[in-house]
């Protein structure tokens, strides 16, 4: 077992954890610090269950907005991917691929008479 140290709005706490777990600890902790700090620098001093409470309903608020969004996100791609939207290209009308294969033979005659020029 490893021992992780770490603070929660101005108080020092040390927990015992799963060897691999320290990392994972101490960033739920110093997203628990967070909070209450916002909390602390908002309300001044109050006790520390009642901190950690509104610190826990804090962050469970944001976990809350965060799976809403997550489940539409979810049930967006599962719309799209059952339901692609179609994509249309638009054609380019015969006339002008004409008016364009055209344009590019004259391009190249005029390079070819360039070339004779110069190698003359």
């Amino acid at each position: 077992m490893a021992e992780v140290d770490f603070s929660i709005g101005h108080k020092e706490y040390r927990l015992t954890s799963q060897p691999g777990e320290e990392r994972l600890l101490k960033r739920a902790a110093a997203l628990l610090d967070a909070e209450a700090r916002l909390i602390l620098e908002q309300a001044g001093r109050m006790p520390e269950p009642r901190l950690l409470l509104l610190a826990g309903l804090m962050l469970a608020d944001k976990y809350s907005a965060l799976e809403d969004r997550a489940d539409k996100a979810e049930k967006q791609l599962s719309r799209l991917q059952s339901n692609p939207t179609k994509v249309e290209v638009p054609v380019v009308p015969a006339d002008l691929k004409e008016a364009m294969a055209e344009l590019a033979a004259r391009a190249e005659a005029v390079a070819e008479q360039i070339e004779e020029r110069l190698g003359d």
